[in-house]
């Protein structure tokens, strides 16, 4: 690469620290400016200037800034950068709406010379690029339908945080962490036509979704399943693609705390014994020890950046059609949408 490419954080929490060191570690950007409300955090960023005011690194020499903000702030940061004439790398979701998305692909398609990208990483973990392999490659067939199960346990002040709240999240648990297995359904099967669900705040008190159940159709008549649920538990991932010659299941998602346990995909190919199916295919499963997807998202977003070159995934029409595919899920459940989302408020209380 011909230059180096300066790197400004706005948001300097647990994504901004993951941002920084991936930064850190890429041959060709550096970390120059940050911008955070909590002033404890500059500590964890040495060599970097840094500030309260958001707009202090906009307003600097630097040529991409990277978002990690509360969603009611990211579509403003990314839309002041891009007009700044900044490169923009946003975490998802890209803001509270609909109309924060498209907003900012309004300003986009003023600056089309300038590289937009959303965090939806889990499209580069090991796991989901093996499944999306061995599919390509048609040794299992034509893929027939898909299910998908994302949830976490919550936990002690759940309720407080920003994620849980309306003003600042937008949404609840699928707009939160949902969003990525819908994303993953994309990545599979394109997009969908034809939605059915059901959206409940069935235990946490606040005022948006603790779980969302849904069956979507796409236009080859493919269904596939979502669960997204804040009152699992247990954390877990899990997505399974059957195939019309076996089938594939990827479970587990390796983090920074390993909470959801080892990532593994398991294949398998389906099996007829004398003209009837035994149910007890062989199946071979691999491990994956690292993960690989904040690397390979840092590398598209500054390959992009200094040579010009497309954005992989990650586009803003990729963030508009899974925004759109949140809100739709949303919207077809006509009680959840009546109540006003607050269907905690009826419930008896909890029990701790």
């Amino acid at each position: 690469m011909s230059r180096t490419l300066r790197c400004g954080i706005v948001g300097l929490g647990k994504m901004g620290g993951i941002r920084y060191r991936e930064l850190l570690k890429h041959p060709a950007t550096t970390v120059t400016h940050g911008a955070d409300p909590n002033p404890q955090l500059f500590a964890n960023y040495p060599d970097v200037a840094c500030t309260t005011d958001w707009r202090d690194v906009i307003a600097s020499d630097v040529d991409a800034v990277f978002v990690a903000t509360p969603n009611s702030i990211t579509p403003v940061v990314i839309i002041e950068a891009l007009k700044a004439g900044k490169h923009v790398f946003s975490e998802k979701p890209p803001g509270r709406t609909v109309d924060d998305i498209e907003a900012i692909v309004r300003t986009e398609r003023e600056r089309p010379e300038l590289k937009l990208k959303f965090g939806f990483n889990h499209r580069y973990h090991a796991g989901i690029m093996e499944a999306k392999r061995i599919i390509d490659s048609g040794r299992l067939g034509h893929l027939l339908w898909v299910r998908g199960i994302y949830g976490k346990a919550g936990g002690i002040g759940f309720e407080q945080v920003w994620r849980s709240k309306r003003e600042a999240a937008g949404g609840g648990i699928l707009l939160d962490q949902g969003i990525h297995m819908l994303d993953l359904f994309r990545l599979f099967c394109g997009d969908f036509v034809e939605i059915k669900s059901m959206v409940s705040t069935s235990y946490w008190p606040i005022d948006v979704e603790d779980n969302a159940f849904a069956l979507l159709r796409d236009a080859q008549g493919r269904v596939a399943m979502v669960h997204s649920s804040s009152t699992h538990w247990k954390h877990r991932f899990g997505l399974e693609l059957y195939l019309s010659d076996g089938y594939l299941s990827v479970n587990g998602i390796l983090s920074s705390t390993r909470s959801y346990g080892d990532e593994t995909i398991t294949v398998a190919r389906r099996r007829f014994d004398e003209g009837f199916n035994t149910g007890k295919p062989t199946e071979e499963t691999i491990y994956f020890d690292t993960d690989p997807s904040w690397e390979l998202e840092i590398k598209d977003f500054v390959d992009s950046c200094l040579t010009g070159s497309p954005i992989a995934c990650g586009t803003s029409d990729d963030a508009c059609k899974v925004m759109k595919l949140v809100y739709a899920i949303y919207e077809n459940d006509e009680t959840f949408m009546a109540t006003g989302n607050r269907a905690y408020e009826s419930r008896p209380a909890r029990r701790e």
